[in-house]
């Protein structure tokens, strides 16, 4: 088909995306470049189609902590707020601060404020998240203990449950065990609901002074104001390229709402693809999805269609584009593209730093077939390191999960930097590699040339989940049940 890529323009793209600031979910970053990818779209001749959607947007605007020492104030650093939590008014909350050290201190946290250490999560062996299929070169693995910010924060999203329960008026979280400059800015959680309870990220350095105020019975001032939107506007849209052949689709996707240059940077790939696609006489019709709400899940999540990912309240409104029922298109292949260009950086001797390789390229592949397409294309480029996985546990990131759990074969780009979620004012582009991007963006390329010439009936269905046993990705033994009956032994023993 020819395909041509081009890295000026996806440069110049990543370049205005960046300007727009932040694009969390229905804000007006977000806006501004929906508008500016589907500008771009119909410049190229193409009709869009949009779904609009409203709902009760939350955005920090001013947070702070100050502890109250006799007549000094202390102020101490925020690192970032945790979103949907709460909010105060701008004069805040002075409350005695207590330590959460154990659950008896529990209900201590009555009417003041609570402090919490939220430990990295490093002691669950990545084949409880990752069951490996490939990976190329074949020396690639990913850590033993599957560790950092945003894993961290979803397995212990339960916080702002407890403290409302027991009616704290407000909430510190002290990470520990990451390095203050991984942490500092992040977005997380994003998985968990409305919290009615204000809460804020400190690290670790910062969090050591909170605890020894709190040890003190020493009050805090707490801050956190937030702009609260009732009917916020937000939209999915797609566009669509039609085939010769009436009854099968392949779908292209990603989402619009992100945090940084590379959280979500897979619009400005889909549009390199539409660009070099549009004039092509296609075997089936492609259709292009830019999904919102994946930072604002809890909302967005469809049942219908197995929930989980932004994707799913698409897959949900438009049956008629992929489920093959009632006359209905029938979508053969999905592919999924975020995250594109990451760098991998690291804890080194406790230097927060880039570790001179790109991040390893989580891709999660539909069945045995589709795992081989994905592998023998991604041979023919010069810089790779590429892992791909099958959904594990009910466990499958990214927005490429409802196609998987729909039975859609998938070829599902999902890297998972530690600073995927964080906010910062140059956009973590000191952590992104154009070249990279571009290697990966032409890698879909040739999928999509790929696919056009296979027959349904050799892509085939995706797997089911994997359960438990799961193919080691750090190199060690595979998981097995007996591996993790022994695992939960240690835990219980120690």
């Amino acid at each position: 088909m020819n395909f041509v890529i081009s890295k000026e323009e996806m440069l110049e793209g990543m370049h205005k995306m960046n300007s727009f600031g932040t694009r969390l979910t229905g804000s007006k970053g977000h806006s501004d470049f929906i508008n500016y990818i589907k500008n771009e779209i119909t410049e190229m001749g193409l009709p869009i189609f949009s779904d609009p959607f409203y709902f009760r947007r939350w955005e920090e605007k001013r947070s702070s902590i100050e502890i109250i020492d006799g007549d000094e104030k202390i102020k101490i650093p925020v690192s970032s707020a945790y979103p949907y939590s709460g909010e105060t008014d701008a004069d805040g909350i002075t409350e005695e601060l207590v330590y959460v050290d154990s659950v008896k201190d529990i209900p201590e946290i009555k009417g003041k404020i609570a402090v919490f250490d939220i430990a990295n999560i490093n002691f669950l062996p990545s084949e409880i998240a990752f069951d490996k299929r490939t990976s190329y070169p074949e020396d690639v693995v990913l850590e033993k203990k599957y560790e950092g910010p945003v894993i961290t924060s979803f397995v212990q999203c339960f916080y702002g449950l407890v403290s409302k329960l027991a009616k704290a008026k407000a909430v510190i979280l002290v990470w520990r065990g990451l390095h203050d400059n991984m942490i500092e800015g992040q977005y997380l959680s994003f998985i968990a609901d409305y919290q009615n309870v204000p809460m804020l990220w400190v690290n670790e350095t910062n969090g050591k002074k909170l605890v020894e105020a709190a040890k003190g019975h020493k009050k805090v001032k707490f801050v956190l104001e937030a702009e609260i939107e009732e009917n916020a506007f937000t939209e999915s849209f797609y566009c669509i390229l039609k085939g010769i052949n009436p009854k099968e689709t392949v779908i292209v996707n990603t989402h619009t709402d992100g945090t940084n240059c590379v959280e979500e940077n897979g619009p400005i790939a889909l549009l390199q693809l539409i660009k070099s696609l549009k004039d092509k006489e296609l075997e089936r019709t492609h259709i292009f999805v830019f999904t919102t709400g994946h930072f604002r899940l809890p909302h967005f999540e469809d049942i219908r269609t197995g929930a989980f990912q932004s994707a799913s309240r698409w897959l949900a409104m438009h049956r008629d584009l992929w489920d093959g029922k009632d006359g209905h298109f029938r979508c053969v292949a999905n592919l999924t593209l975020e995250h594109l260009g990451c760098k991998e950086w690291r804890d080194v001797d406790g230097e927060y730093k880039y570790t001179g390789r790109p991040e390893v390229e989580l891709v999660y592949t539909g069945n045995d077939f589709m795992d081989k397409l994905y592998i023998d294309t991604v041979k023919e480029r010069k810089n790779v390191r590429t892992m791909t996985l099958r959904g594990h546990n009910a466990l499958h990131f990214g927005e490429g999960q409802n196609f998987f759990t729909m039975r859609i074969p998938e070829i599902s780009l999902v890297p998972a930097p530690y600073y995927l979620c964080a906010v910062s004012d140059k956009h973590e582009m000191e952590k992104f590699d154009i070249d990279l991007m571009t290697e990966q963006t032409e890698t879909f390329a040739r999928l999509i040339e790929k696919i056009e010439k296979i027959s349904s009936d050799d892509i085939g269905r995706s797997d089911f989940y994997s359960l438990i046993k799961a193919n080691s990705v750090s190199g060690g033994r595979d998981f097995s049940l007996a591996g993790l009956i022994g695992l939960i032994s240690d835990k219980i023993k120690k």
